[in-house]
């Protein structure tokens, strides 16, 4: 058995009835392999021959009584592969909205808890002669590195797959009983004041370089990122000086409710990487610039454009090398101003890029181990009861969100991938939004070109298709203010 750390559980904490704590990923499958058409079967049987490399596929969650102490990870004695891994069709004639339809419904509906917490779909009839492999994980067990490399597990680099292995009889442990979880839970609470003291050493050690980032250090960045937030003017308009930094108030920054829509699409990661090295900046840079180029159009649209930045969450992996091929969650996060409202895309790029560089300052300045050292110390069941009460309170609707959005950039192999023999023609994310962030863009690069997955609530951004566009869009009006820069 292993317990979930504090941040594996706040993606179980999170749910309600309209926020869910799995994130998703759609594969495109050309239609045949070398030996015939991709099957069912055929999908079915790699899951079940790699099962033995992936623990947390047979694992479900073990309740402590009361929720005195957090979740537990143990064997599934009642592991259902059939119930895991499924197959669907499209309705004629399987266009591409026709499949987000269909993945936005899937990713709707939350994962059960009394299995291990994962599925899979291979969805049949997309024009083009493609298929799409689905493959929905709860946060709580794989953050989005962990998430690859399972799906690297599952894929093979080339068309041929490698000899199939024997299938490995299941032996699991027994569940434990309700009297031993007690007394786990008991054991963990007992043991809180420790690691109370234990953090607050750790996190007196980070003080004197934070002290030193925000009291020195932080000036500089701080400054030139407000200069170039108001096109060049007077730091007296600095953007990030002080706690004061307020997300402005969007129509996507309201109370979701449990129904998604998703739009997906690609990019040439080639033209991207012609603006970085243009510009002198980094694929991010460009990324955060092109959303913010997006997300300018569509508020203008809407009649909503604010004469101040946005403020974006960027997800980042702290998994270190030791750490690769473990899984459960090596996550952080940064606050990232981002300029919809400047009207030059290459106004917006470079303070994209200034704001990007002063965000990964701050975030430097405390370990981001400390940071999720925090979220060890949440009762379960308070945790739990404060998420749903604040949804039915509707907090979003009263108070300004932490930030706007999700904007996320995930590098991704730049070698083809197979599975069961087809090739890999893109992989698109599927995130998650929340009350009051109810956008979430995320890029995931693979071979030549970036792969975009767009997802909002349904209410909240119904023409989130146009949105996707503006984006493409943004990517192309930069690529052509690159070439212009090196002609």
């Amino acid at each position: 058995m292993q317990q979930l750390t504090g941040i594996d559980a706040n993606f179980l904490y999170m749910e309600t009835g309209a926020t869910v704590g799995h994130v998703c990923g759609v594969a495109l499958l050309e239609e045949t392999t070398s030996t015939g058409p991709l099957t069912f079967e055929a999908v079915r049987a790699v899951v079940e021959q790699r099962l033995p490399q992936l623990p947390p596929l047979r694992r479900r969650l073990v309740e402590v009584p009361l929720g005195i102490d957090r979740p537990w990870w143990a064997d599934d004695p009642d592991f259902d592969l059939d119930f895991h891994v499924r197959e669907l069709a499209l309705p004629a004639p399987g266009g591409e909205q026709q499949l987000a339809e269909q993945v936005a419904r899937i990713a709707s509906r939350p994962l059960d808890r009394s299995r291990p917490l994962w599925e899979l779909y291979l969805l049949s009839g997309l024009e083009g002669d493609r298929m799409a492999l689905m493959v929905k994980f709860h946060h709580a067990a794989l953050d989005g590195v962990a998430g690859a490399e399972l799906l690297t597990t599952l894929l093979d680099p080339t068309g041929t797959p490698p000899e199939p292995p024997p299938v490995e009889a299941w032996d699991p442990r027994p569940l434990p009983g309700d009297l031993q979880m007690w007394v786990r839970g008991l054991a963990g609470v007992s043991l809180q004041p420790l690691k109370v003291l234990e953090f607050q050493r750790r996190l007196l050690r980070t003080l004197p370089r934070s002290t030193m980032f925000l009291g020195r250090s932080a000036a500089p960045a701080m400054t030139n990122l407000g200069r170039v937030m108001t096109g060049g003017g007077s730091p007296d308009g600095q953007l990030l000086a002080g706690p004061a930094m307020v997300a402005p108030r969007t129509s996507f920054n309201r109370p979701i409710t449990p129904h998604r829509r998703w739009a997906f699409g690609s990019a040439s990661l080639s033209a991207v990487k012609e603006v970085k090295s243009a510009f002198g900046v980094s694929v991010n840079d460009v990324v955060m610039a092109a959303c913010a180029g997006a997300v300018r159009r569509w508020l203008e649209v809407h009649h909503e454009l604010p004469a101040q930045p946005l403020l974006a969450m960027v997800p980042l992996s702290i998994r270190t090398a030791e750490q690769r091929g473990q899984f459960g969650n090596r996550v952080s996060a940064m606050i990232a101003a981002l300029p919809p409202h400047l009207a030059d895309p290459v106004e917006r790029l470079s303070a994209a890029h200034e704001a990007m560089r002063a965000a990964k300052e701050q975030h430097h300045a405390i370990s981001a181990e400390v940071l999720q050292d925090v979220t060890q110390f949440a009762l379960p069941a308070l945790a739990t009861r404060a998420a749903r009460v604040a949804a039915q309170m509707r907090v979003a609707d009263y108070v300004n969100p932490p930030y706007n959005l999700v904007i996320s950039n995930v590098p991704g192999p730049r070698t083809p991938l197979y599975l069961a023999g087809a090739k890999v023609l893109g992989y698109y994310p599927v995130s998650v939004v929340t009350d009051g962030q109810g956008l979430n863009i995320t890029v995931q690069s693979y071979l030549d070109h970036l792969d975009i997955g767009l997802v909002s609530c349904r209410e909240l951004v119904p023409d989130l298709w146009d949105l996707l566009g503006y984006l493409q869009d943004a990517i192309d009006e930069l690529h052509q203010a690159a070439l212009q820069r090196s002609a």
